[in-house]
């Protein structure tokens, strides 16, 4: 599943495109994704404007001119692809209409960006702006890992009287929003703390320095243009980079990259997920 930076990529390759756009037409082709669609969805976005493209932990949120935001999920191999022609930018041919191109964005600027989900976990919604916070999807969200409301003393406190793995601590979205399995492996092996370690056992100053840690692994990724694994690619179909430079992730009985260690990394499983660790350099 796409985690913060994928998210972040696509985000960012929407806005250029539909930020400050109005929405000239929308194709809506099934009745539903992962949940059913609001009712008369395309109606009801059809001749907004889009005033502003943001993220809230995994969601790309859209904000229209009617005081109203479209929340978008891309779930586990939701895409989201641009085509079309819009003057003085690109133009990029219309592909052949897919199976799972499910909805499609008609730009007032010539583009069209349609929504791929072959698995259908993605979801779309349509919700009041001023009540975003009330959200079902989004009012038990923890703050964002590169906002001010994330800092080394709220971290600390939230984690103190964790019994859980650290490991679990992190990918709780309670605690912190955006986290997944990809990111949270690599940023405990730059911390040094192995993932199975109980999070109330942590000292406040290691748990303090896993938030710079924590913004520099998500910052490079948001840079690499996220993580390419299997289904997730960038608006304008390019791979994401950032897997070349995992330094544990999926990389089970592979040398540790640390110069001098001579261990090999190794998987155990946590809460279903795999987790990638040194047994020398995380304790």
């Amino acid at each position: 599943m796409p985690e913060l930076p994928e998210v972040e990529t696509v985000r960012a390759g929407l806005a250029p495109y539909m930020e400050g756009q109005v929405l000239a037409r929308v194709d809506v082709n099934r009745p539903d994704l992962r949940w059913p669609f609001p009712e008369r969805m395309a109606k009801r976005l059809t001749g907004r404007r889009i005033v502003r493209l943001r993220r809230r932990s995994k969601y790309i949120l859209a904000d229209l001119d009617d005081d109203n935001t479209l929340l978008i999920h891309l779930g586990m191999s939701g895409r989201m692809i641009i085509s079309g022609d819009v003057p003085g930018v690109f133009h990029r041919p219309e592909p052949i209409p897919a199976k799972h191109d499910h909805v499609v964005f008609h730009m007032n600027n010539g583009a069209k960006i349609t929504f791929n989900d072959a698995r259908r976990f993605g979801a779309m919604d349509l919700l009041a702006t001023a009540a975003e916070a009330d959200h079902w999807l989004i009012r038990t969200l923890g703050p964002e890992p590169l906002g001010n409301d994330f800092h080394e003393d709220y971290l600390v406190a939230r984690l103190k009287d964790r019994k859980s793995p650290i490991k679990t601590a992190l990918l709780n979205q309670r605690i912190v929003a955006g986290l997944g399995n990809i990111y949270v492996c690599e940023v405990l092996f730059r911390a040094g703390i192995h993932p199975a370690r109980k999070a109330d056992k942590i000292s406040a100053e290691r748990v303090a320095k896993l938030v710079p840690i924590i913004r520099d692994v998500l910052h490079e990724a948001i840079a690499a243009g996220g993580s390419s694994l299997r289904d997730y690619r960038q608006t304008d179909g390019e791979l994401g980079y950032f897997q070349h430079r995992f330094l544990v992730y999926d990389r089970a009985d592979q040398h540790c990259l640390n110069g001098g260690c001579q261990s090999e990394i190794r998987r155990i499983v946590q809460s279903g997920r795999s987790s990638f660790y040194c047994p020398q350099c995380q304790r």
